[in-house]
């Protein structure tokens, strides 16, 4: 397939996806384009789910798209501050299924985990979802290596600093 084409077809896809999201809601999470004519960058506001750290809060995010998606997943980075072992300092989302595709060259991952092309925009954010709301982060290969030392050390102060994120997103969203 040319590039021409290959550009239009993954055009399309995110289209789609995005059409499917604004018609079918999902619970948890809204998407939409931070420009209307770039469908490669998407806004993204995760609501912190119940009976987690995170309830109440609300979370503004950017997915990505590169150019060979849905052969290569987007990125995704938090813009509103996070503590948690599994997003960088700088807000990236470290998850499995945001990998590039095959094996993993650190041994933490099966290829299974990693991204493939028939992940969704909704299977990604479902994942972050799920990323929170976990009692038990990865701690094994951290992404923030001083927030996953918090959880081993001193879990009443890492709770305590995700609540304070969580009242100050909530704050700001209503700004």
């Amino acid at each position: 397939m040319s590039s021409t084409a290959s550009l239009a077809s993954n055009t399309l896809l995110l289209r789609r996806q995005l059409s499917e999201l604004t018609k079918h809601p999902v619970e948890g999470f809204s998407a939409g384009l931070v420009d209307e004519n770039n469908l490669y960058e998407w806004e993204i506001m995760i609501i912190g789910p119940a009976d987690t750290l995170y309830e109440g809060g609300f979370f503004k995010a950017r997915l990505t798209f590169p150019p060979e998606f849905p052969d290569l997943p987007p990125k995704m980075r938090f813009i509103t501050p996070m503590w948690h072992p599994n997003i960088y300092p700088n807000g990236d989302v470290c998850i499995s299924i945001l990998h590039a595709p095959g094996d993993d060259q650190y041994g933490y991952e099966d290829a299974g985990e990693r991204w493939v092309p028939v992940h969704s925009v909704e299977s990604i954010l479902l994942s972050v979802i799920s990323l929170l709301s976990s009692e038990n982060p990865n701690l094994d290969s951290p992404a923030n290596v001083d927030a996953a030392k918090e959880v081993r050390t001193d879990i009443a102060a890492y709770r305590k600093k995700v609540r304070r994120l969580v009242r100050r997103s909530a704050e700001e969203a209503f700004e």
